[in-house]
């Protein structure tokens, strides 16, 4: 397969995932990144040997069709709009924007210049993820009927050196890690029909726990602290908890309630885990990983604990359905859909009232182990 050249918008943390994890796929190779600041752009670029660009010449040159948006969430808009006017197709770190209305208009665009747009997260096409969607398609469980997803901390402060815009509007934990669960629920079981939500902001201020800033306060603009219900068209409910208020707990991430059993699955912000299966018959237990590439942990985290970490294989897949002629599953359909949920909620919660969808999407398609390998280099 040909490898399709990548550049890259946006050089701060996350852009080094990206950079060390590319290479892994045969399908693409980042050839050139860009940043507002040049600086940090050729800090980036002598890291991992490629090219720094100013963004209009990395947007002007031929050997790029793909570029990623790594910018802040805000910029995320106007920055893959310029991508996509400039004739490349435009992969976008989650949020893939903040706005139902922003979606749309992208995605009036990209169909009027016939390009793609794909965007994170694509963790849910893990190994532990993808074990869950086949217990499910194989009836397993038999049919979701509920759930529950908790992702809940004390907050950014403490490891983020600059943790401003987390807490400002286009923040908050919905929007920043809502992403992978809503995703991954979507993926299992479909889209979404209705949301009701309940939301508070606990600490009017943030104290920087780290970094040069140590100390200093930022303040809270979003609410941090959010209790959702999700009715999907299904008929499934899913209890959805998402908070930076929470010193400790003990909810698992994602537990899903089959009319025949219980499925309990990993943090769906990472690609592989444990994923248990309980029945009326007996205790839970592990279902064997069949083999999945992007089950097996390549990585650590911050903890020093073993993680699966297959960052890019949404776009990976996406460089190759474009040379196929096929539909990718880290799709604007997905994203613009999971975007309309997340701020759904926060409508829901300001205004104490249920909000229906008005989009949605198809379930995107399993990524069995054998089509996971194919994708790697």
């Amino acid at each position: 397969m040909k490898k399709i050249g990548v550049g890259i918008i946006g050089c701060g943390n996350i852009s080094s995932a990206y950079l060390k994890l590319a290479p892994l796929f045969k399908s693409i190779k980042v050839l050139a990144v860009a940043d507002l600041n040049i600086a940090t752009a050729k800090a980036r670029a002598e890291e991992f040997s490629v090219r720094a660009d100013t963004i209009n010449d990395l947007l002007s040159a031929d050997e790029i069709e793909i570029v990623i948006n790594l910018t802040i969430p805000a910029a995320h808009f106007e920055v893959t709009k310029q991508i996509l006017e400039a004739g490349k197709h435009a992969y976008s770190e989650k949020p893939y924007v903040l706005t139902l209305q922003e979606g749309e208009a992208l995605r009036a665009l990209a169909a009027e210049k016939g390009l793609r747009v794909g965007s994170a997260p694509d963790t849910f096409l893990g190994g532990a993820h993808q074990l869950a969607r086949a217990a499910i398609d194989e009836n397993q469980v038999g049919t979701i009927i509920g759930g529950t997803c908790h992702v809940m901390s004390r907050g950014m402060e403490d490891w983020h050196p600059n943790p401003d815009f987390f807490f400002q509007l286009g923040g908050g934990p919905v929007l920043d890690l809502g992403p992978y669960y809503i995703t991954n629920l979507v993926q299992l079981i479909g889209p979404v029909k209705a949301v009701s939500a309940m939301a508070s902001a606990s600490f009017k201020t943030r104290t920087i726990g780290i970094g040069p800033r140590e100390g200093e306060t930022v303040p809270v603009e979003t609410p941090t602290n959010i209790h959702a219900v999700l009715e999907f068209c299904s008929g499934a409910l899913i209890t959805l908890g998402a908070s930076w208020d929470v010193c400790a707990h003990r909810h698992e991430n994602m537990e899903l309630y089959g009319s025949e059993g219980s499925l309990y699955l990993p943090d769906p912000n990472f690609f592989g885990g444990e994923v248990l299966c309980a029945t009326q018959e007996g205790k839970a237990k592990e279902i064997a990983t069949r083999g999945h590439p992007f089950a097996i942990p390549n990585a650590k985290d911050g903890k020093g604990v073993d993680r699966a970490n297959y960052r890019c294989a949404g776009l990976a897949d996406m460089a190759a359905a474009i040379a196929e002629d096929r539909p990718h599953r880290c799709s604007l359909e997905l994203a613009t859909h999971v975007v309309e949920v997340m701020t759904a909620i926060l409508q829901s919660a300001e205004r104490r009232e249920w909000v229906e969808m008005v989009t949605t999407c198809a379930r995107p398609d399993a990524l069995t182990p054998v089509q996971a390998r194919s994708l790697l280099a």
